[in-house]
């Protein structure tokens, strides 16, 4: 490097080529080789492992699922017994990857922040190797991605270096100790000094290409799920946003959000099967909740004009594409409202929703799943309105039997009937409700794509709703379908406890019928109502099915993180079960 000029006072002395060397040069040149051979030294006496877990690396994506299990769970147990155990108590994090990217999208290409060190952590999805010396990971986390770039001449130090990236693998998760930078390529990165095992995955993971398909697995695992399919979590960000969205419109109109009990005595609140348990220090059996309807009438009784409550019902029923076992509802009951308010209500929170989350009043749905054709639902004010029985009878083209007729079996018998003519399935028993429900199911619910009211049901279909002010045998009661399917309940209430203790002996005939999804007599409730409730709206909406819907799923399985699943049948023997690891 020093040109001639800086060492003309020098001796010459001749290199190997018969060039004249100074006696710097010389030195120079004698330091140089000493440092070469022993480096050589190091390399011959470095510990033979890294050579063999690189070349494991390499190989064990080849091998089955089983295999590397046992490969890698060994490999972690002997890491177990160093100071580098694989389970640290703590690594301190000084910024989220959302953060990173945000601070440092501003550097340039190959530009490096030597004088700053953050330390992230996250999953290792991909390790590209560039040579021994430098290695690529794709580090994930909060729904984005880091590259960090490991260089063994930016590491604290090379041996180092080698120990420390031999241990890792795709999956685990993964400290880093390091500096922002962008490479050449201009991809942000971080240049670790140090790189920290923090909990290792010891299956084999997916690869992102080809993700998790398999639905079984994807409910079953939702964390693998989780993993390797990013759009899962968006789905469940949206129906957080849903109940975020709910609770502040609740809370600005001035209600109070309350909590009900989860086991009853009788399941009452709504027409569905329940499930029961049993307590043991009351010797009793208990059931479910089907509803919290009855609990939250008796506080407005109380004096608590506006509550609400977000939470889980358990009905034991069939599980399919839009039902589950247990499932979360939205319930409000408001004093002086009835079912016309409430039509106001529900058109401005599902609009103001759906246009605080998307910017717009319109969503793409795919009934049929992705493949299948799109479909768009339009959440602009004011929703349609079907008025059940004049909108059912002009579908028909027949008469039906007039509403306050329909606890007689001549109506039961014509319903029947029309359901016979019309091809319509409905297993026992054949009670008017269940009958009429059928028809309006298969003739005006079919119908309801873009959000739409069917309202005045009859009393038949309503024990808990107020009769009509001016149509015999009609209730104020209205449910909100999209896409076929109902979201919302909610009617002017029934406060007459005389009128509603009759409701409940009508429907402890259809249970004696065989109906197990009638309603109990509550004897607590109509007490409650003999002190007097205000004239009141109740309104309940099933937020999962909403979440299907501005998730664009068309399972219910998609929107719970833990769906119920049939038991699986093939489970592992305990022998094969991984054994339990204890500290090192």
């Amino acid at each position: 490097m020093g040109g001639e000029s800086e060492v003309s006072g020098d001796t010459k002395v001749q290199g190997g080529d018969g060039e004249p060397l100074s006696k710097n040069e010389l030195k120079r040149r004698l330091k140089a080789e000493k440092k070469a051979a022993e480096k050589a030294e190091k390399e011959k006496n470095k510990p033979a492992p890294t050579k063999s877990a690189e070349k494991s690396a390499v190989s064990e994506e080849e091998i089955s699922p089983n295999e590397y299990f046992k490969l890698r769970s060994g490999a972690i147990e002997e890491l177990k017994s160093t100071d580098a155990h694989p389970y640290p108590h703590k690594f301190k994090v000084t910024t989220s990857l959302t953060n990173f990217i945000e601070k440092y999208e501003y550097l340039k290409d190959s530009e490096t922040l030597t004088d700053v060190e953050v330390r992230i952590a996250g999953r290792v999805h991909a390790i590209r190797q560039s040579g021994a010396k430098l290695i690529f990971y794709d580090l994930r986390g909060e729904g984005v991605k880091i590259q960090v770039m490991a260089t063994a001449n930016a590491y604290k130090s090379e041996e180092e270096f080698a120990v420390d990236t031999a241990k890792l693998r795709r999956g685990d998760i993964l400290g880093v100790v390091g500096n922002p930078g962008r490479t050449k390529k201009g991809e942000l990165s971080i240049i670790p000094k140090e790189l920290v095992l923090l909990a290792p995955c010891l299956h084999m993971l997916p690869h992102l290409h080809y993700g998790v398909k398999d639905k079984e697995t994807r409910y079953r695992q939702r964390y693998l799920d989780l993993i390797i399919n990013a759009d899962v979590r968006k789905k469940f960000q949206v129906r957080a946003q849903i109940i975020s969205y709910m609770r502040r419109f609740f809370d600005e109109m001035g209600f109070l959000e309350i909590e009900t009990p989860m086991m009853n005595m009788i399941p009452g609140g709504a027409t569905a099967k329940p499930f029961m348990t049993h307590h043991n220090d009351l010797n009793m059996d208990l059931y479910m909740r089907v509803a919290p309807e009855l609990y939250h009438k008796m506080l407005v009784v109380g004096g608590i004009d506006r509550v609400y409550e977000i939470g889980k019902q358990f009905r034991n029923e069939g599980i399919d594409m839009t039902h589950n076992p247990e499932f979360t509802t939205c319930e409000f009951y408001m004093a002086y409202a009835d079912y016309n308010d409430l039509i106001e209500i529900t058109e401005k929170l599902l609009s103001g929703m759906v246009k605080a989350i998307f910017g717009t009043y319109k969503v793409t749905f795919h009934p049929d799943g992705p493949e299948g054709e799109a479909k768009e639902i339009d959440f602009t004010p004011p929703f349609k309105r079907l008025r059940m029985f004049p909108d059912l009878e002009r579908v028909l083209g027949v008469k039906l039997p007039s509403p306050d007729s329909l606890h007689t079996e001549e109506a039961r018998l014509a319903l029947d009937k029309i359901c016979v003519s019309k091809d319509i399935d409905c297993p026992p028993p054949r009670t008017a409700a269940r009958l009429l429900d059928k028809l309006v199911g298969d003739f005006l619910e079919e119908t309801c794509i873009n959000p739409t009211f069917i309202t005045e049901h009859p009393q038949v279909m309503s024990p808990l709703a107020k009769w009509h002010r001016s149509e015999s045998g009609l209730t104020e009661r209205f449910e909100l379908f999209v896409m076929k399917k109902e979201v919302c309940n909610a009617y002017t209430e029934l406060n007459d406890p005389v009128v509603q203790r009759s409701r409940f002996e009508q429907q402890a005939k259809d249970k004696a019928s065989g109906d197990d999804e009638a309603m109990f007599l509550d004897e607590n409730f109509c007490t409650a109502l003999e002190y007097g409730l205000p004239p009141t709206g109740g309104w309940g909406m099933g937020i999962d099915r909403l979440s299907m819907f501005l998730t664009d799923s068309n399972n219910i399985k998609e929107v719970l993180f833990f769906p119920a699943m049939k038991p699986e049948e093939n489970k592992p023997k305990e022998d094969e079960k991984p054994k339990e690891n204890g500290e090192a």
